[in-house]
Formats: C-alpha cells, sequence, structure tokens
C-alpha cells in the first residue's frame, strides 16, 4: 500500500512528492495526467526564460477546456496546463507572493494558523533569492529568485518607469519587500542559466527522482477517488489516451492536488460536493459539502498597449518580457491597499506583431467577484463548466475602468512622447489568442501585419482601428464612460489564477470544504492541497502562493507543525 497517493502533478504536487519523499520509510506516488517534463527533456519553448510560445502550444494544455469569463458571453478556451511542473512550466514566472494582510485574512476567514508570520517561513523555505537577504528572504530553496539587470531592461519598459516616477509612483528595490505602492524591477524564478525552472525541474530534481520510494506515473488520468466507506483508502486511475482497463492505486492518505479547476471536479465526481447536483448526475453522495466548486476565484484584467518605434524596441527578444510591475492603490471604498496591479511588458506577445507593441497589463491584484466550477458528468473524460462571473462586484469593474484611464494616462505623458506611437486598448481576447498560435497561416497574417505597422507611416492610426481594435479608440473611450464601461465588460480576460473551489474554512462553516491541514470534511483519509485552498485571493501571481502553501501542507502531514 502507498503511504502518500498525490493526485495531480502539478506546482504543488510535485512540491508534495519531493517534501513526503524525503521519508525514507514512506512510500510516495505521484499521478500526472499529462506528459513528463524532467531537467533532460524539457522543450526549448518551455526551457526559455521568454514563454510567450509555451502556454499557447495545445500539447501543454488541457484542450477541449473552456470558461466564461464575464456576463452572458459565451465560453471561451481557457489555458490550463497538462504536463508535469503544471503552471510552472508554462506561466510567466513571476515570483511574487501578496501582501502580508492576504494571509492576515485567510486566518480571519477560517483558516485557523495560515495568517502571515506562519506563512512567512514557508515562503522563505521555498526560494533562492540572488538579490536580496534579511528576514524576509530565503537563501538555501528550490526556486532561485533573480530581477532582470537593468542592462537588458528594454527602453520602453525604461520609459514608462520614469514616467511613473515623475507621476508620483516611485521606484522601489523589492517586489518581495514591504508591501507599498510604487515601481519595481518584477522578481522572476530562473535557474543560473536563465532558464525556467518548474516544479517537475526545481523539486523533482535528479536525486529526488532517484529516490526508491517515490513513484511518478504520468500520462495518467484519475477517474475518481476510491472508499471504503467514508475513508478514502485509493483511486481509479487509467492510462490517458489508452484503451485499457482502469487500475486501482491503494493508500493510506490520498492527496487531490489537480488545480483549482480540477481538484473541485474530481472531487464531485467522488462524490463529495452539492448532494442535488451529484444526485442528479447518478454520482452517489458521500459527503453533501455544497462549497465543491463555488468561490471561484481570478485576477481580471485589460491592457493599454502602443506601437513602438525602433528605437524603443527590446534589443533581447529571447528575454523575459514582463520586466517590470507597478503596484498602486484604487482607494475604492471597501479596498485595501495595494489592490492594483499592472505589468509593464518590453513585448506583447512572441511573434512579430507582438515584438511590436509594449503594453500595461492590468488586473484587479484583490478581486471580489465570485465563480463557480459545476461538474458537467461522471465521465473523467468530461470537462467541467466554468463560470468564473467576472465583475459581478460591482468594484471589480469599476477599478478595471480605473486602470485603462490609468495606463493611457502614462502612456500619452509627454516624457513617453519618443517611446511610443499609437496607443490602443488591448486584452487577451480570443481573436489575439487564436491569431498568436503558431502555424503557416496565421504566420502569414502576423508578417503582413507587421510589415504594414512599420511602414504605414501616417495611416498607422487608422490602420489599427482597421485592423486591430475594430474601430475602437482610447481616446472614444475615456470620452464616453457608458462606452468605457462596455468595452471593460466585452474585453475583461483573466490572468491564469484560478483559485478558491476547495476553500479552508472553519468546521462550522457549511461552504468551507477542507480545514486549515487541507483534510476534506466529511470524509478521512482525504485532502487537497493547492490553489483552490485560498479563501480569498492573494495579491500575487499565485504560482509561488502556492509553493507555500504545499511546503506547509506537507509539514502538517509529517507531524512538524
Amino acid at each position: 500500500m502507498i503511504d502518500y497517493l498525490i493526485l495531480g502533478g502539478g506546482s504543488a504536487g510535485c512540491v508534495l512528492a519531493a517534501r513526503l519523499s524525503e521519508d525514507a520509510g514512506k512510500t510516495v506516488c505521484l499521478v500526472e495526467a499529462g506528459r513528463n517534463i524532467s531537467r533532460t527533456d524539457m522543450p526549448a519553448a518551455v526551457r526559455s526564460r521568454y514563454p510567450g510560445r509555451a502556454y499557447l502550444d495545445p500539447a501543454n494544455l488541457w484542450q477541449r477546456l473552456t470558461a466564461r469569463i464575464s456576463g452572458p458571453a459565451a465560453s471561451r478556451r481557457y489555458e490550463q496546463a497538462r504536463l508535469l511542473g503544471g503552471g510552472s512550466a508554462i506561466n510567466a514566472l513571476m515570483a511574487n507572493r501578496g501582501a502580508p494582510a492576504d494571509y492576515d485574512e485567510w486566518h480571519a476567514l477560517g483558516a485557523h494558523g495560515w495568517n502571515w508570520q506562519t506563512c512567512l517561513p514557508y515562503f522563505r523555505k521555498l526560494e533562492t533569492d540572488c538579490d536580496f537577504g534579511g528576514e524576509l528572504h530565503g537563501a538555501s530553496g528550490p526556486l532561485r529568485i533573480q530581477r532582470a539587470p537593468w542592462a537588458r531592461v528594454s527602453p520602453f519598459v525604461r520609459a514608462v518607469l520614469a514616467t511613473l516616477d515623475a507621476r508620483g509612483h516611485p521606484r522601489r528595490d523589492d517586489q518581495n519587500g514591504a508591501w507599498e505602492d510604487g515601481t519595481f524591477i518584477g522578481s522572476i524564478g530562473v535557474s543560473e542559466a536563465g532558464e525556467r525552472i518548474p516544479t517537475s525541474v526545481c523539486y523533482l530534481d535528479d536525486g529526488v527522482r532517484a529516490r526508491p520510494n517515490l513513484t511518478i506515473r504520468t500520462d495518467t488520468l484519475v477517474e475518481r477517488v476510491l472508499f471504503d466507506g467514508k475513508r478514502a483508502v485509493g483511486a481509479r486511475i487509467r492510462v490517458a489516451g489508452g484503451d485499457g482497463a482502469s487500475e486501482t492505486l491503494h493508500a493510506a492518505r490520498v492527496i487531490v492536488s489537480a488545480g483549482a479547476i480540477h481538484s473541485p471536479a474530481l472531487l464531485m465526481r467522488s462524490g463529495i460536493g452539492p448532494a442535488a447536483e451529484l444526485a442528479a448526475l447518478g454520482i452517489e453522495v458521500l459527503a453533501d459539502r455544497a462549497g465543491v466548486g463555488g468561490n471561484l476565484m481570478e485576477h481580471p484584467s485589460i491592457a493599454v498597449s502602443a506601437l513602438l518605434p525602433r528605437a524603443a524596441r527590446t534589443p533581447f527578444p529571447d528575454e523575459h518580457h514582463e520586466q517590470a510591475v507597478v503596484r498602486f492603490s484604487s482607494s475604492l471604498r471597501d479596498t485595501v491597499p495595494g489592490d492594483m496591479h499592472g505589468a509593464i511588458l518590453s513585448r506583447s506577445g512572441w511573434h512579430s506583431v507582438g515584438y511590436r507593441l509594449g503594453t500595461i497589463f492590468f488586473w484587479v491584484n484583490k478581486s471580489y467577484s465570485r465563480g463557480r466550477v459545476t461538474l458537467t458528468s461522471a465521465n473523467p473524460h468530461d470537462e467541467p463548466a466554468v463560470d468564473f462571473n467576472m465583475l459581478s462586484d460591482a468594484r471589480d469593474l469599476e477599478r478595471l475602468k480605473l486602470a485603462l484611464r490609468f495606463g493611457a494616462a502614462t502612456l500619452a505623458d509627454p516624457l513617453m512622447a519618443k517611446h511610443r506611437a499609437t496607443l490602443l486598448p488591448s486584452s487577451y481576447s480570443p481573436r489575439v489568442a487564436s491569431v498568436a498560435v503558431p502555424g503557416v497561416w496565421n504566420a502569414l497574417q502576423r508578417g503582413t501585419l507587421s510589415a504594414l505597422l512599420d511602414c504605414a507611416g501616417p495611416l498607422r492610426g487608422w490602420l489599427v482601428r482597421r485592423l486591430v481594435t475594430g474601430g475602437v479608440t482610447l481616446t472614444g473611450l475615456l470620452a464616453d464612460d457608458q462606452a468605457l464601461t462596455r468595452f471593460v465588460k466585452r474585453s475583461v480576460g483573466g490572468t491564469w489564477h484560478p483559485s478558491g473551489t476547495c476553500r479552508m474554512g472553519a468546521a462550522h462553516d457549511p461552504l468551507a470544504v477542507c480545514d486549515a491541514q487541507g483534510a476534506v470534511y466529511g470524509v478521512s483519509g482525504l485532502y487537497v492541497c493547492d490553489a483552490s485552498l485560498m479563501p480569498s485571493i492573494p495579491c500575487a501571481n499565485t504560482n509561488v502562493p502556492t509553493l507555500m502553501i504545499a511546503e506547509r501542507i506537507s509539514d502538517q502531514l509529517r507531524g512538524r507543525v
């Protein structure tokens, strides 16, 4: 029998496998639906510190996963990683933690013990910060963190930073230092060679993989968790894409780490969730937990872009693109300090058009809208229905409108005159995503548009309105609040930070799914460990907070907390 069976090999699952297998007397099995990614076989697009291609490659993704982003709009493709290392193998590499108040809020919401002072040691444990030391930073963890040297920061990003400084947003040293507004060179997780280090590499290194008590099974789909009465005793699995029979794995403890979309789906397929919904799908109900799949959170996003004169474009096309960030406070009623985030991009896509565009990509750092993941079928091959319900809280809508105005004013500032040409509102729309997918026809379209943009001269603005924005202009949006509202509602996107759908909470909370140790209420021997545990969304890219969660849950499972 396996001591720890980990279902899902994303960021959290790899951390769990590495830490739990440190106990030589305990057997650990990690099961991942996607393919293996290790130090020796990482594809070039995954290895690159410029992540533009990796998150567009269908081979890296759940290909049939879609999500409704906001309002009545149709569902659209929603990129989530399907390979060992999960999001850490395709994400933007950003390595930030959020505000100390985020974690104090978790404690206040019923995840007792998950306050800042308790979480900080685990943030330090997971990292080796190459630029900063002291009580806030680690020096010996698996994730190596650094900032781009100033010499490699693009002329456009330098100009934006200088402009923001003049507009009252000063330069700060450390994004993971004191929580304050300002601009920062972004902290990223990269190897000493400057390459991506997903958790399947920096945690599951060659030495860890060689442990005789650790088994890693990739290309293996988890059908459901198995129970003896109400005690989890293993899982039923099947080789992905295979026609063979299902296989049963027996375990003393089962840990679901499939991410904020697939973890609740797996719990529901296994009989844990809203009883009426499960019964309607013919699933035997083991634990009626209404909160499974609820509390779905994301950071809603919008962007402002600028065509770049040749002199403003980055001379280092393979450099990490999200080179700096601006953190600012909306000061809207019932919001927190530092509730807004802008990623300052040296280029806006991996392709030739993206190379000609600089962008400030904004998101609401502390969002309040909530959505839901709903099971559509008991069949493990069927994706759940995902509805983020973004902008359903009026504060989120108003702050995205504020962000667009912020970006327009920044890029239109006279200090930026030499570093930008035509300004345009932008977003990661389905059309933008489809054109960015590698392929011959898309390459022809992008190449033609790039050439036109370079030679259009005084017609460049017309060309952008005609071929890029569909007639929408920043000037028009800023002059008409109703038009701005419609544009933001239509164009809002996410940031690939789903979270909260199996949230931790107090035992008396009917919408809590897990206790503060990640143990699932209503059954025994079953745990959850990934971003779905988050009671509220942190003011950060969610990968490093997820690593922190996995580090702490590992210690709890081993009796060290």
